[in-house]
């Protein structure tokens, strides 16, 4: 069945079955299950919650970052921030100056890139969460935006603008539906099919002429195949890779338009800024003594300088060379933090970033190369809380099963009286190939100094950011050892005299919420509760079922489910097939239209628990997809987890303060 008809079925069961609002339902084998529907709302066995939660709750929640979005042509820059529903575009003319909203829409505007040279910009956005972005180019100065894209169910992604901004190439499943071909638009005209091979492509340069693209075919975070295409033959050639399989970041063409700049990890363990042009043996690598992956880089359009920034062990550096020498340059010291986007101004003297610290969210800062200072440009609100009550966290390392060191972020509440035993949530991440990041949190930091709960956030094998060894050490059928590390954080917290190994509850979304549904399986007795937030609960239906476009893709990570043997065991280690050990409180949590995992995962799992006699929260929302960008959503969808914690983990009720 398709997602839209398993919506719609569910919609239409809600319709028939439950017409009144808070009408009780029951099978045979579960307890009774009420539901409730408010608007796009509905929700199963979920008390409502109190008004002293929602008011100490709203504070957390009206907390809002800045995240930087590009230069305009008129020397501000863009930012995306939240003043209402979502993420919207703002201008922002000076230092801590007004932001002007440009973009006024129910859904979140994503991919923002600025026009080169010409204040405007494109940007993507979809529909309830279905991830079929489609592109539109803003105009400044008319104040409208035109959709250049087809406006149908394909999924139009990566702009980039050619140097003279007349020209805009994006990534875009138009053609077939299932593969992501590369597209391009010219002045006011309708895009046109410029590669179209197979696979999923991405450009990620124009020649300074124009006449030549850069370009990639990402096969998975291990494996990408770089070459160059020539828009006026629409030749393609494709770049020898160093052994003939391995991760590439993006590439961009040096100034002299001779050689190229790009990240990789061939013949190393991490993403490694390297530079290559015609006639050189072997690159020469500019970040060859970090043993971190490059996360991202930009070149000044003046050619004289470029900037690069590492992920060290979860907090971001900076670095400055000067092009062509590559002379590393003094920066400024910026706050201990997590670095996002960044670009060089137009006129290439400055450098705009956006930094991320566990205690306060996203915020805009410029670099003035010459001057060297830093000047922050934008300051985000708290909600009125009392910034110096928030908690950094401390990174710890524990050994798991096999002698293997896996990092998690602790976060601990201050002051805690001598002999208490906290309870603890150990929140998973999604991907499997992502990570995590002491960012801020307005959850964590409520969870910590109003429930009086530790959190800890590990980065378990399989996380980016750790080596291309460890990247790979859960796929296919090492999936369960991924499921051990949590184990061994299990006897971890054992250890710890200040934290309660009988109060521990976890949380992840994604994959992380499949690994929330493998824990409480495989360690019933020592998970007090979990929260499963948009996650696989069996790789086989997930497979069967999640978007054609990236379904070879996630093969690649978790194994072919056409493959008989990989199909077995698959459905071994499913939760929804193991369901019967789930013993512990469950939340399960749902966008209806989720692409990546489909609503009938949330489905199939909570109907095996229930099967067992086991009480399940259910929400869904079906504006939403994986995971919840509204507001309103995602704040009851917090209330209903803190909670879920309150009543199954002990955590002390706001009420209990005051």
């Amino acid at each position: 069945m398709r997602l839209a008809s398993f919506a719609a079925a569910l919609i239409g069961l809600a319709a028939s079955a439950h017409a009144a609002s808070g009408t009780p339902t029951s099978t045979s084998s579960a307890p009774p299950v009420q539901r409730d529907v408010v608007g796009n709302r509905i929700s199963e066995n979920i008390p409502t919650p109190p008004r002293a939660l929602l008011e100490r709750l709203d504070r957390y929640q009206n907390t809002r970052g800045a995240n930087f979005a590009g230069w305009s042509g008129d020397d501000a820059i863009l930012i995306t921030t939240r003043f209402a529903e979502t993420a919207q575009v703002h201008r922002v003319r000076q230092p801590l100056g007004m932001r002007e909203q440009l973009t006024f829409e129910r859904e979140p505007a994503v991919a923002v890139q600025s026009r080169p040279g010409v204040p405007g910009f494109v940007y993507g956005q979809d529909s309830g969460g279905s991830e079929f972005w489609q592109l539109y180019r803003y105009n400044l100065e008319r104040r409208e935006a035109t959709r250049i894209t087809d406006g149908k169910r394909s999924r139009n992604e990566a702009p980039l603008w050619s140097h003279d901004g007349t020209r805009i190439a994006f990534t875009s499943t138009m053609r077939n539906g299932v593969d992501s071909d590369i597209w391009v638009q010219t002045g006011e005209g309708p895009p046109r099919n410029v590669l179209s091979r197979g696979g999923t492509w991405f450009a990620t340069d124009f020649s300074r002429d124009g006449k030549r693209l850069l370009v990639q075919r990402r096969v998975s975070i291990n494996e990408a195949h770089p070459g160059e295409l020539d828009l006026v033959t629409g030749a393609l050639t494709l770049f020898p890779v160093d052994g003939g399989r391995a991760a590439f970041g993006p590439f961009r063409y040096a100034p002299d338009g001779k050689g190229a700049y790009y990240t990789s990890d061939e013949g190393s363990e991490f993403m490694t800024l390297r530079y290559h042009a015609p006639g050189m043996a072997e690159p020469i690598l500019l970040s060859g003594g970090i043993p971190w992956d490059v996360t991202g880089f930009d070149i000044a359009d003046d050619g004289r300088h470029l900037a690069f920034a590492t992920n060290e062990d979860g907090i971001g550096r900076l670095h400055l060379r000067s092009i062509p020498d590559h002379r590393p340059i003094e920066l400024p010291e910026l706050p201990v933090g997590v670095i996002g986007g960044m670009g060089f101004s137009p006129d290439g003297t400055r450098i705009a970033l956006t930094i991320n610290t566990a205690t306060s969210p996203s915020d805009v800062f410029v670099i003035d190369i010459a001057a060297r200072t830093l000047t922050r440009w934008t300051q985000s609100e708290v909600g009125g809380l009392d910034t110096r009550r928030f908690v950094a966290p401390s990174l710890v390392r524990f050994e798991s099963f096999d002698g293997l060191s896996i990092p998690a972020f602790y976060y601990r509440p201050a002051n805690v009286p001598a002999g208490t035993r906290l309870p603890v949530v150990i929140q998973i991440h999604g991907g499997p190939e992502a990570q995590a990041f002491p960012t801020f949190s307005p959850t964590i930091q409520y969870m910590v100094g109003e429930l009086g709960m530790a959190v800890l956030v590990p980065n378990v094998r399989g996380s980016s950011g750790y080596g291309k060894t460890f990247l790979k050490l859960d796929n296919g059928k090492k999936r369960k050892d991924a499921v051990k590390d949590i184990g061994a954080l299990l006897d971890w917290i054992g250890q710890q005299p200040g934290l309660d190994p009988t109060r521990v509850g976890v949380f992840g979304g994604s994959y992380g919420g499949y690994m929330v549904l493998a824990t409480m399986v495989d360690y019933p007795e020592r998970i007090a509760a979990g929260v499963n937030v948009v996650g696989i609960s069996n790789f086989v239906t997930f497979l069967e079922a999640t978007e054609a476009y990236r379904r070879d893709l996630r093969r690649v990570e978790y194994g072919d489910e056409r493959d008989p043997a990989m199909r077995a065991f698959m459905q071994e280690i499913a939760p929804a097939n193991n369901a019967h050990r789930i013993t512990s409180p469950l939340f399960v949590a749902q966008g209806a239209n989720d692409p990546r995992v489909p609503l009938s995962e949330a489905e199939q799992i909570v109907r095996a628990v229930r099967a067992n006699g086991r009480d399940v929260w259910y929400l869904v929302f079906n504006d939403e997809g994986h995971g919840f960008a509204k507001k309103s959503n995602n704040d009851w969808f917090t209330a209903a987890t803190m909670m879920f914690w309150e009543k199954h983990l002990g955590a002390r009720a706001p009420a209990a303060q005051h």
